[in-house]
């Protein structure tokens, strides 16, 4: 039987890097070891974070209308899913979701637009809403607009936005299963760019693309190299229309054994349970805070979440604490 506590110690206490074959058996632990496992992910977790839980909520401020072929995105040129389809939202739009997010208890408020990358307009818009939102609700931003130039993330700095989120979705080796129209290279290359804008680095996961068990732990050590502060683990919500519609090779307890590995490989790295939450961890769903500390609430791109007030009770029921904008570090 593993020793999962003694390897969380060494973890936590002498900088230990999982071997391969460690991580493998996070993955593939016999279910009865299960709580096990999430026990010693607690003591990591719980030694860089408390009890506390980030709230993070997402506004589409695009939607649709996407070039890219992504297999996994409704929003993508080669996705027929009847998805509501518009361009970018005003100003004021963005305002009133800001204001929803401070309601809700949201510390991080997450400005998302489809498409490769923002025209120069778009990024007006952006950062003109950005530097009202911080003037007015003192949270903290974080965009995901696609691909940048190095004078798009600069303006993004200046106008305040502390975190922007570009996610490596899958491993290097898998990424052409997935999508053809921009390379692995370009997303790590745009989370390097920044990162190098003065920008906290937000990139993460899609789990359950047909990926491999060895895929997974490649994903989780990329992050760890490209150094990302905050780690979005997205569960496949397969969508008809989209190239993986009808994949469903997911069940809660996997789900809960990756988190667990993210947070042995990403030790001090805020871990955000994203979208897929409600389908793929179901009933489990509280026993994934005990390895991740953050979550998205309220609904996702094109898929809704559980209601918020379920959110809200869920923590409270957990014994945790909410993370509030004013009693976090910008990274």
């Amino acid at each position: 039987m593993n020793n999962w506590k003694r390897l969380a110690l060494d973890v936590l206490n002498n900088g230990y890097e999982l071997t391969n074959d460690e991580a493998l058996n996070i993955l593939t632990c016999p279910d009865n070891e299960l709580l096990e496992i999430l026990q010693a992910a607690y003591v990591i977790r719980s030694h860089y974070y408390g009890n506390k839980v980030k709230l993070n909520m997402i506004i589409n401020t695009k939607s649709g209308l996407c070039p890219e072929n992504c297999g996994y995105c409704a929003q993508s040129s080669i996705s027929s899913a009847p998805i509501q389809k518009y361009r970018m939202v005003d100003k004021e739009t963005i305002l009133q979701g800001a204001e929803r997010a401070y309601q809700l208890n949201a510390g991080t408020y997450c400005i998302v637009a489809s498409g490769r990358g923002p025209s120069e307009k778009e990024v007006d818009i952006v950062t003109s809403a950005v530097e009202e939102i911080k003037d007015k609700y003192g949270l903290k931003v974080c965009a995901c607009l696609g691909l940048l130039n190095s004078q798009q993330a600069k303006r993004l700095k200046e106008s305040g936005v502390d975190r922007y989120n570009h996610n490596i979705n899958t491993s290097e080796s898998h990424h052409e299963s997935i999508t053809t129209s921009h390379t692995y290279e370009d997303r790590v290359n745009t989370v390097e760019l920044v990162k190098n804008a003065g920008i906290s680095p937000c990139s993460g996961v899609i789990i359950g693309m047909k990926e491999t068990q060895q895929d997974v732990i490649d994903m989780a050590r990329s992050l760890k190299v490209l150094d990302a502060d905050s780690i979005p683990v997205n569960f496949l919500h397969a969508i008809d229309g989209t190239p993986l519609q009808g994949v469903s090779e997911l069940n809660p307890r996997y789900c809960l054994k990756v988190l667990c590995l993210m947070r042995f490989i990403n030790p001090a790295k805020e871990i955000r349970i994203s979208g897929g939450r409600e389908v793929n961890l179901r009933s489990l769903q509280p026993l994934g805070l005990y390895p991740a500390n953050s979550i998205f609430v309220g609904d996702y791109l094109t898929t809704a979440g559980q209601e918020t007030t379920a959110d809200h009770k869920m923590l409270q029921d957990l014994g945790f604490e909410i993370e509030f904008a004013k009693e976090e570090t910008t990274a």
